[in-house]
């Protein structure tokens, strides 16, 4: 369980890393800049921590399908980018194939 918790804590500090590259405009702001490398490494640090027991396939799986449906719906949300038919299905699928990976894992 405390492995899920890690996996949860660095695909939000993945997304905080991801919003900060947005924010720091093309590293021209100084703290979103900063916040950048600080919330990448965080994020990798955690996700390093979830690798003790959560299989390396289904982690990266998770940790890259999350953070790209959560960074979606930030930019639609947040960054007033254009919601397809098209996005908001494949925002559907990305979660869908997250959980099937996730049902397919074996226990450790």
């Amino acid at each position: 369980m405390q492995s899920w918790m890690f996996l949860a804590a660095a695909i939000l500090l993945e997304v905080a890393g991801t919003t900060s590259m947005k924010l720091a405009d093309g590293f021209s702001k100084f703290w979103p800049s900063v916040l950048v490398f600080v919330f990448y490494f965080l994020s990798f640090a955690a996700l390093t921590f979830a690798l003790k027991r959560i299989e390396l396939g289904v982690a990266y799986a998770v940790w890259a399908g999350l953070g790209t449906a959560l960074i979606a719906m930030i930019g639609i949300v947040f960054f007033k980018e254009p919601l397809s038919v098209l996005k908001a299905a494949s925002i559907v699928l990305i979660i869908v194939g997250v959980g099937g990976l996730n049902l397919a894992r074996t226990e450790l």
